[in-house]
C-alpha cells in the first residue's frame, strides 16, 4: 500500500510540472440546468444538511458536517456550482470561486473525500460546463492559474485511473469527463481512437441491447445517455458504432419512460429530471421520434392514450450493489394527466437525509397495495452502513393482453407468500379515450400450503383476517375531497380537470396526508394520498376501483399537445 502510494505521489508531482494552458483552449457551452433558488440560498448563507437548513456563517460548503457524511462528500462533485450559475451575477462568482480556490488549496492534491471515480468526473465536467462562466469577467477573487492547474491535474488522474471505475456506466461516466477536460484544456482529446473504443465497450455493458441498465433508475438512465450525447459531439467520426448504438437503444427506451407531460417517471431512486434535459438528450442523440414499442421496457409497462400516460413497476428490483438504491415499489404505478401529474410516488428522500431516504423507499411511499407493517422487500444492512434491499419479491409476472377498446397490464408479486401465503395480482386497464382507468388487486392463495400460511397469519392477531391498503399519492397540485357519502374521492387538478376515484365496497376509503420528494425541492412538499384499506378475511380478496375523469373541463394551454396521439 506505502509503495503504491508513493508511486502516486511520484505522478502528482510530474503532473505538476507538467505545461498548463494560459486559458481554457475551447470552453463548454453551459448546460444550463442548475437550480437558481437553490443558489439564493446558499448566497443568503442556507445549506440544506438531513433535510435540515444550516447557516453557513462564513464557512465553506464542505465545512458543514463530518467529511464521512455522505451530503458532505456530495458536495466535492461540486453540484452546487450548477446552482449559484443559474443565478448569476457577480456576488454568486465571487462565492463560486472563494469555495473553488478552497477546495483547490484543502484537498487539490489528490487528498479528501472528493477523489473517486464518480466523484471526480462529476466535478470535471461541471468545473469544464462553467468554465467560461467563471472566467468571463475579471474578479477580485478569481484565480484562472489556479483553476486551469487543478483542472489539468484532475483529468491526468482520471486518464490514470479511469479504466478502475465501475464497469459500465462509471467507466461511462469518467471516459466522458475526461473527454470533455481534454476539449476544454487542449481544444481536442488525447488518443481519441483508444478512448472512443474504451467507451464504446463501456457503454455496451452499460447499456443492453434494449436500451436497458441493471439499476433500472430512469433518471440514471438519462444521465447516461446526457454523457455519451457529450462524448459524441467531441470525438465525431471517431465514435464507435457499439456508442451509437447504445446511445439509439437508450432514447428510445426513455421515450417509453416518459410520462405525457414530458418528464420521466420516478421509480427506484430516480426523479422527474431537471426541466428541459431529457427533451435536449433526445434531440442530440438524433433518434427519429416514434411510437414507443407495447410490452415492458426495463420492467416497466407503459399504457398511453390520448393525453394520459400510465406507467406500473412489473418488475423485481435491483440486487447486488445496485440494491443500496432500489424501491420496494413492485406493481406501484404513475398516471399523468395532460401536463399534469396526478398519481406518483412519493419519490426518493435521498436529498432530505437519511430518514426521508428509508421512508422513501418503503413499499407505503408508493401507489401500490401493501400488507400493513410490510413492506414487499425490507432494509438490510450492508457494508460501511449501506442499505441494501433484501427479501423482495422472488417471482413477478407480467402479461399484456389489450382487449374490449382497452390497453390492459396484468401483473403479480410473490412478496408476501412465505410468511402470509398470499400473492398480489394486479390488473389495470386504460381506455382508448385516455379518460378511465379501471384497477383490480386481488390478494390470493394458491394452494393448499399457501392456504395454511394464510389461517396461520390471519389468526395471529388480535383480529381476524390480514389488513392491507391500497395507496394513491396525489401530486402536490392536485386538491382532494370526498364527495358527500364519502365513498368517492374527487381529485382536481389544477387544469380544472376532476377525477373520480371510486371503488366497489370492498374497502374503506379516506384521504390522509402524504409527502412529495424530489431533489429539486429544497424540503418534502406535504400532500394527500387516498387511501383503500380492508382486511384480507377469505383465500381471495378483490378490490376492484377506477379513475373517472368528470366531464369537461377548459383546459389551460400547457395541458393542450401541438400534436395528436401518444405524446411520447
Amino acid at each position: 500500500m506505502q509503495h503504491r502510494w508513493g508511486i502516486e505521489r511520484l505522478w502528482w508531482r510530474m503532473d505538476a510540472r507538467a505545461p498548463v494552458p494560459d486559458a481554457l483552449a475551447r470552453p463548454a457551452t453551459p448546460e444550463g440546468f442548475g437550480d437558481p433558488k437553490r443558489g439564493r440560498d446558499l448566497l443568503a448563507g442556507r445549506h440544506l444538511r438531513a433535510g435540515q437548513q444550516v447557516q453557513s456563517r462564513g464557512r465553506p460548503i464542505w465545512s458543514l458536517g463530518p467529511e464521512t457524511d455522505p451530503e458532505s462528500a456530495a458536495q466535492h462533485r461540486f453540484g452546487w456550482l450548477d446552482d449559484l450559475a443559474a443565478q448569476g451575477g457577480p456576488a454568486a462568482r465571487d462565492l463560486a470561486w472563494d469555495w473553488l480556490k478552497d477546495w483547490i488549496t484543502r484537498y487539490g492534491d489528490g487528498r479528501g473525500p472528493g477523489w473517486t471515480f464518480e466523484a471526480t468526473a462529476k466535478r470535471l465536467t461541471v468545473w469544464v460546463s462553467n468554465g467560461a462562466w467563471l472566467t468571463q469577467s475579471p474578479s477580485p477573487r478569481s484565480d484562472e492559474a489556479a483553476f486551469l492547474r487543478s483542472l489539468s491535474l484532475q483529468s491526468r488522474w482520471l486518464a490514470r485511473h479511469w479504466h478502475k471505475a465501475q464497469a459500465g456506466p462509471g467507466r461511462v461516466m469518467a471516459l466522458s469527463a475526461l473527454l470533455q477536460a481534454e476539449m476544454a484544456l487542449y481544444a481536442a482529446p488525447r488518443q481519441p481512437a483508444r478512448r472512443a473504443a474504451a467507451l464504446g465497450q463501456a457503454a455496451a455493458t452499460a447499456i443492453g441491447q434494449d436500451g436497458a441498465i441493471a439499476s433500472r433508475d430512469p433518471e440514471a438512465l438519462l444521465d447516461l445517455l446526457c454523457s455519451l450525447n457529450t462524448a459524441a459531439a467531441i470525438l465525431g467520426a471517431a465514435t464507435t458504432s457499439a456508442q451509437r448504438d447504445a446511445m439509439d437503444a437508450a432514447a428510445r427506451l426513455l421515450r417509453a419512460l416518459r410520462h405525457a407531460d414530458g418528464e420521466l417517471a420516478r421509480f427506484h431512486g430516480g426523479g422527474r429530471g431537471a426541466e428541459g434535459r431529457l427533451e435536449r438528450a433526445l434531440l442530440e442523440a438524433e433518434v427519429p421520434v416514434g411510437a414507443p414499442p407495447v410490452g415492458l421496457r426495463m420492467g416497466y409497462a407503459r399504457l398511453a392514450a390520448a393525453r394520459t400516460t400510465v406507467l406500473l413497476d412489473a418488475a423485481r428490483p435491483p440486487s447486488g450493489p445496485l440494491a443500496t438504491r432500489a424501491h420496494a415499489s413492485t406493481l406501484a404505478f404513475e398516471m399523468t394527466c395532460g401536463r399534469r401529474p396526478l398519481i406518483v410516488s412519493c419519490g426518493s428522500g435521498a436529498h432530505h437525509g437519511p430518514d426521508w431516504r428509508r421512508a422513501g423507499r418503503a413499499t407505503p411511499s408508493h401507489s401500490t397495495l401493501c400488507l400493513d407493517g410490510h413492506s414487499s422487500a425490507r432494509l438490510g444492512m450492508g457494508l460501511g452502513g449501506a442499505e441494501p434491499l433484501v427479501e423482495g419479491p422472488g417471482e413477478v409476472l407480467a402479461h399484456r393482453a389489450d382487449a374490449d377498446g382497452m390497453q390492459r397490464i396484468e401483473a403479480s408479486h410473490d412478496a408476501w407468500r412465505a410468511n402470509f401465503g398470499l400473492t398480489h395480482d394486479r390488473r389495470l386497464g386504460l381506455d382508448r379515450g385516455g379518460l378511465t382507468l379501471v384497477g383490480e388487486d386481488l390478494l390470493t392463495t394458491l394452494g393448499p400450503a399457501d392456504e395454511r400460511a394464510f389461517d396461520a397469519a390471519s389468526h395471529a392477531g388480535r383480529d381476524p383476517g390480514v389488513a392491507f391498503t391500497i395507496r394513491f399519492h396525489l401530486h402536490p397540485d392536485v386538491e382532494a375531497a370526498l364527495d358527500a357519502q364519502g365513498a368517492v374521492a374527487l381529485l382536481r387538478l389544477r387544469s380544472g380537470e376532476v377525477w373520480r376515484l371510486a371503488h366497489d365496497g370492498g374497502a374503506r376509503l379516506s384521504l390522509a396526508p402524504s409527502v412529495y420528494l424530489e431533489k429539486s425541492r429544497s424540503r418534502p412538499v406535504p400532500t394527500q394520498q387516498v387511501v383503500l384499506s380492508g382486511r384480507a378475511m377469505a383465500y381471495a380478496t378483490l378490490v376492484r376501483w377506477s379513475l373517472v375523469r368528470s366531464g369537461d373541463a377548459v383546459l389551460a394551454p400547457r395541458d393542450l399537445w401541438r400534436g395528436e396521439g401518444d405524446p411520447a
